[in-house]
């Protein structure tokens, strides 16, 4: 029997069980006649499912929780934004990349505070800062949001960023909620799986995920979660939101293949949540099937929110994919990445 011992992911996950457990007035009002369902599972977390979570952190031995040295990262300019003109992509944070493809800036499930939570005194805290702000960031012409749990959808970061953004794409019943934040609904736009939208060179197509929603625990699947294609006259770009692995990545790559980059979730994986989240072999096995030129590891690195070393997901990605012919890319927080050109692969998690 393991012996029970308080180490620093306690505060964490208690903090984390008890704001799943009472929500919180931003959760949005819940609205009962609508609820979302995935295709190939019906996966509904309980209490039960946080309690058993919070159980296996406390009594947990896994070393290396959280990174015991500041990360290594790049800082970023407004002006070297404002003087880039190619294609690249820039990670942020967690699932927040900074894409330009073509002309136009897009920005993927901004989190810029300091703890993926409804309040910042308590929750989890982020590993290091965003390697630029919002303030300095140019004006992004296109928001995309895959679902509405905190380290995804986060109300701070919207409300900041709302008067720099041109146009707001989420999943269906996320719009209200924005609006309550105070975006023109003018700037938001909701869609369904495989519906699409054209944003000035960009066409955008909300693809299917195996995930579910809810800001609290009286309101599961009220509101849609999904991923995001960008197609530009220049790059095809694919998110994937939180997902577990199934064959909608088949359907992606077969439909639309090949993809130049595959922003792939990559962390905060856990034996019982092996249906909505990815395993790093999985993570490979979808890069395959999107027919993706290279796969870049997102959702790691940031905040721990499972059980298991805060670098293993990168290690692990990088090491399968080499065994499978796929080239992944890992640039660190703040570091430039050029889409089509050459990567020359440095493991900074592991200096």
């Amino acid at each position: 029997m393991k012996k029970l011992s308080i180490h620093p992911m306690f505060v964490r996950c208690f903090s984390l069980s008890l704001l799943l457990l009472v929500g919180c007035s931003s959760t949005g009002q819940a609205n009962s006649s609508v609820e979302f369902h995935n295709q190939e599972i019906d996966y509904q977390p309980g209490f039960t499912t946080f309690v058993s979570g919070f159980w296996n952190m406390l009594t947990s031995d896994t070393p290396d929780l959280t990174p015991d040295s500041p990360l290594p990262m790049t800082a970023m300019t407004k002006q070297q934004l404002l003087n880039e003109d190619a294609d690249v992509i820039y990670r942020l944070g967690h699932s927040t990349m900074l894409i330009k493809l073509g002309n136009q800036w897009i920005l993927t499930d901004p989190m810029f505070s300091e703890r993926a939570s409804p309040v910042q005194w308590m929750g989890p805290k982020r590993f290091h800062p965003t390697p630029i702000t919002i303030d300095q960031l140019p004006s992004i012409d296109t928001v995309v949001i895959s679902h509405n749990h905190f380290d995804h959808l986060d109300e701070a970061s919207i409300v900041k960023l709302t008067p720099k953004v041109k146009h707001f794409l989420v999943p269906k019943q996320i719009a209200p909620l924005l609006e309550e934040w105070g975006v023109p609904a003018a700037k938001v736009q909701a869609l369904n799986w495989w519906e699409t939208t054209q944003i000035g060179t960009t066409k955008f197509v909300f693809t299917p995920a195996q995930h579910y929603s809810g800001r609290g625990l009286v309101d599961r699947n009220e509101t849609l979660w999904g991923g995001w294609l960008m197609l530009s006259a220049t790059h095809k770009v694919y998110y994937s939101g939180d997902t577990g692995y199934y064959d909608v990545f088949k359907k992606i790559g077969e439909q639309y293949g090949p993809i130049d980059v595959a922003l792939l979730e990559d962390g905060q994986y856990n034996h019982g949540w092996a249906d909505i989240h990815m395993f790093p072999e999985q993570v490979v096995q979808a890069s395959l099937d999107l027919k993706s030129q290279v796969m870049l590891p997102v959702h790691n690195s940031t905040f721990q929110l499972a059980d298991h070393a805060w670098y293993e997901p990168l290690e692990k990605v990088v090491e399968i994919g080499q065994q499978k012919g796929v080239e992944v890319v890992t640039p660190e927080f703040g570091e430039r990445y050029q889409i089509g050109e050459p990567w020359a692969e440095e493991k900074w998690w592991s200096q």
